[in-house]
C-alpha cells in the first residue's frame, strides 16, 4: 500500500516551487533580481518562461502600486480587484496535496484547498481569516501521508481567545474530514490581530486570497500592494482631519 509519496508535481518538502528543469523558482527570481549570468538560465526554456512570468507579474504590481498612489479619493476595492486580476492570472496554484485513502492516487490543489479551509473558519462569528499553508507529513511513521496546516486570523476584540480557537479549529478540522477528505494530523491556529468592526466580505476575502497566494510563490511585493488598501485609506484618513 503506498502513502502518496508520488504526487504530480513534488515539491520537495519545502514551500518553494520546483521547475520541471529541476530549480527552485526562488533560485530562478533571485538569479534574475540580481541580474546573475548563467547559461542555463538563459538556456533553459522553463527557467525564461519563469523569468516572463516573473517581469510581467513584476510590471503589473509596479503599476498597480503607481495608480493607486495617484487615485483621489481613495478606493480600496478598486486596488484590491485589480491586484486580485494580477494574482490569478501570474500566480501558480500550489502544491499537489493528498486526498482520500493511502492506496487512492487522489491530489488536491493547494490554493483550492486554502479556499475551502479559509471558508470553514470564517463560518465562526467575526473570524476573518488570512494566510493558510498546508504542508503534506513525509515517511512511513504514523503521520506519513497527512497534512498539517497553519492558519492565521482575525479575531474579534472582546471574543474569548482560546474558545475561538478552539471552535476555528474544529470546523477547520470538520472541512478537511468531511467536504475533502483530507486526513489531517496538525492543525495550528494563529491569531494576528483583534478586529472591533467587520470588514466589507469581499474585500477582506480577496485580500486574504491574496497573502496566501502570496506566501505561496514567496513574492513579497504583491502583498505589499494587497497592503496599500490599508495604508493608504489611513493616509487619505489622515489628510482629511489635517
Amino acid at each position: 500500500m503506498t502513502a502518496h509519496t508520488d504526487p504530480p508535481d513534488p515539491y520537495g518538502g519545502s514551500d518553494d516551487e520546483r521547475l520541471p528543469c529541476g530549480r527552485l523558482l526562488s533560485e530562478v527570481s533571485e538569479a534574475w533580481e540580481d541580474r546573475t549570468e548563467d547559461t542555463h538560465l538563459d538556456t533553459c526554456p522553463y527557467c525564461r518562461q519563469a523569468v516572463e512570468d516573473l517581469e510581467r507579474l513584476g510590471s503589473a504590481v509596479r503599476s498597480l502600486r503607481e495608480e493607486g498612489a495617484d487615485e483621489a479619493p481613495y478606493d480600496s476595492s478598486t486596488i484590491v480587484r485589480r491586484v486580485m486580476d494580477v494574482v490569478r492570472l501570474e500566480l501558480r496554484p500550489g502544491r499537489p496535496l493528498p486526498l482520500g485513502e493511502p492506496d487512492e492516487d487522489l491530489w488536491i490543489m493547494e490554493s483550492v484547498a486554502a479556499r475551502s479551509l479559509r471558508a470553514a473558519a470564517e463560518t465562526v462569528p467575526g473570524v476573518r481569516a488570512g494566510s493558510c499553508r498546508l504542508r503534506p507529513v513525509p515517511g512511513d511513521g504514523a503521520d506519513g501521508g497527512t497534512v498539517e496546516l497553519r492558519l492565521e486570523i482575525h479575531a474579534p476584540s472582546q471574543a474569548r481567545l482560546p474558545a475561538l480557537a478552539d471552535e476555528v479549529r474544529t470546523r477547520v478540522r470538520e472541512a478537511m474530514d468531511g467536504a475533502l477528505g483530507m486526513e489531517v494530523s496538525a492543525v495550528d491556529i494563529r491569531i494576528t490581530d483583534l478586529v472591533d468592526e467587520p470588514a466589507d466580505s469581499g474585500d477582506a476575502a480577496d485580500l486574504a486570497e491574496v497573502v496566501d497566494l502570496a506566501d505561496a510563490v514567496d513574492l513579497a511585493e504583491v502583498a505589499d500592494v494587497a497592503g496599500l488598501a490599508g495604508a493608504a485609506g489611513t493616509e487619505h484618513a489622515q489628510e482629511g482631519e489635517d
